[in-house]
């Protein structure tokens, strides 16, 4: 064992190596200043108050005033370093708790393979070894590459999102990108990804001080942050967008908020300059992702500044809806299997010359007997002049749903349709409405969640209000024909 008073006694320089020792047991900033040639030789660490902040949200992970911490960060921000490197090293090491067990898990095993490697040879380097080597030492019978386990029976198993061995619990449950941008938009795979979150990983803890630590940049309305956020499930949310937007400054339960103060002000110049961000950064992520990829990566806000196909400014808002003109009530339907869908209607109207209002949206979560009772109702509400619009599934179940949701309304004016094209095909025509200044609606309680959903669509969750919409304007830019009566022989206008 290293005689640590002699050692210091011949070497000056050991002095001021434990003095920084002595820093890094206090700070995990410190740590990294201290330990950073080891991860990165021959490249300087760049200062900046954002790994500040991250750091400062860690400890106080480490003192047990965070249970759940939610950090949204660009790419580029020393997310995976900090948090899945630095971090466990430290609290092993300089915190002095070695017993300490964590589960580490990204979209890629590789990924966390890889942060187990750096973690392990950054606990092996001379430094750390000189100034903590005598706390703990690793488990010649498990030293592999998904788990290493040191001799006070503290590990790191390095998995992915959708793995975790049954029967290991962790005091330390740490997400680090649990999306892979490039799947970003395949819902079959953010599903299975939201179903091992809640399910799996959340039964994985030791005992009521575990803390579950997930870091990431924003990649649709519906990834883990999105479904933490959405669901309110009680985590700390240090929010950290490239540039400064004062509506959505940062602030948390530690006394920590968001120093910029000028709108678009920088997060960390001194490593990423306007330049590179204008010239470098937002020019790639547009030229395949486009404005939403720049949005979720650089804002963490999966929508464009402003809105999606659809923008804020493109809604007039009015107190009635012009008299005269033709209406009509457009519906989507949930289909039972969707989990959470909605059912939505949308009443539009056209003064005839080239401008439309929404005067009314219905739109809840319902049993299929539920959506035939509001349909029933809400058609009764409009009145007979207010021809309804329904989609028609293909195939002889769309047929017979047809004729059925016709039967219910006998007496009234109902279209029915296959749906052509993808979602978003059928919002284009209302959207260039939208943004020619042609759409309107009139003030109610349903405008926030319309517009909402306009702002973050094709990105968005839900897509039930703007399918309705769509159909309801697909409907009155069509000239108006002869129709044919609900229950007239069960006919419906095609």
């Amino acid at each position: 064992m290293l005689d640590l008073r002699a050692e210091l006694a011949r070497d000056p320089a050991g002095v001021a190596l434990a003095a920084r020792g002595a820093l890094a047991q206090r700070s995990l900033l410190d740590f990294i200043r201290l330990m950073w040639p080891v991860i990165e030789p021959g490249r300087r660490f760049v200062e900046g108050w954002a790994v500040e902040a991250i750091c400062e949200h860690l400890e106080a992970v480490t003192r047990g005033e965070i249970k759940k911490l939610l950090i949204n960060v660009p790419p580029g921000c020393m997310k995976s370093l900090t948090t899945n490197v630095f971090w466990p090293a430290w609290e092993w090491g300089p915190r002095n708790r070695p017993n300490l067990r964590y589960i580490s898990s990204a979209y890629a095993e590789s990924l966390s393979v890889r942060d187990n490697r750096r973690c392990r040879q950054l606990i092996e380097s001379d430094v750390y070894q000189h100034l903590w080597g005598e706390r703990f030492a690793f488990a010649a019978d498990q030293n592999a590459k998904l788990k290493i386990e040191n001799t006070k029976r503290g590990f790191r198993i390095a998995t992915s999102v959708g793995g975790v061995s049954t029967g290991e619990r962790g005091d330390r449950l740490i997400v680090d990108d649990p999306h892979n941008v490039s799947q970003a938009d395949s819902e079959a795979i953010r599903e299975s990804a939201l179903q091992w979150f809640t399910e799996v990983l959340s039964t994985r803890t030791n005992d009521d001080d575990s803390a579950f630590v997930v870091i990431m940049q924003r990649v649709h309305e519906r990834d883990v942050s999105g479904l933490i956020l959405s669901k309110e499930l009680g985590y700390e949310h240090l929010m950290l967008p490239m540039e400064f937007e004062q509506s959505r400054k940062c602030s948390t339960s530690i006394g920590f908020s968001d120093p910029r103060t000028k709108e678009g002000e920088l997060l960390w110049p001194e490593r990423f300059s306007r330049k590179h961000l204008e010239e470098h950064l937002k020019p790639n992520l547009r030229a395949w992702g486009g404005t939403y990829a720049e949005a979720g990566q650089l804002r963490q806000h999966p929508v464009p500044r402003g809105g999606g196909m659809f923008k804020r400014d493109d809604f007039e808002m009015v107190d009635a809806p012009p008299k005269g003109g033709r209406r009509v009530r457009g519906w989507d339907f949930a289909a039972s299997k969707d989990r959470g869908a909605y059912t939505a209607g949308v009443k539009m109207s056209t003064d005839g010359r080239g401008n439309y209002c929404i005067e009314d949206v219905v739109r809840d979560q319902l049993s299929p007997g539920g959506v035939e009772a509001l349909f029933k109702s809400v058609a009764e509400q409009d009145g007979k002049t207010v021809p309804v619009d329904i989609p028609q599934d293909p195939g002889q179940a769309g047929k017979f749903q047809r004729q059925h949701f016709t039967g219910l309304l006998a007496g009234f004016v109902v279209h029915s349709s296959p749906e052509t094209g993808s979602k978003e095909d059928r919002a284009r025509p209302l959207a260039a409405q939208a943004e020619a200044g042609n759409l309107s609606l009139v003030r109610a309680p349903w405008n926030d969640a319309f517009i909402s959903e306009a702002m973050l669509f094709p990105n968005g969750q839900y897509k039930d209000q703007i399918d309705a919409a769509s159909r309801a304007f697909s409907r009155l830019a069509t000239p108006a024909r002869s129709t044919i009566k609900a229950g007239e022989s069960m006919r419906v206008y095609d």
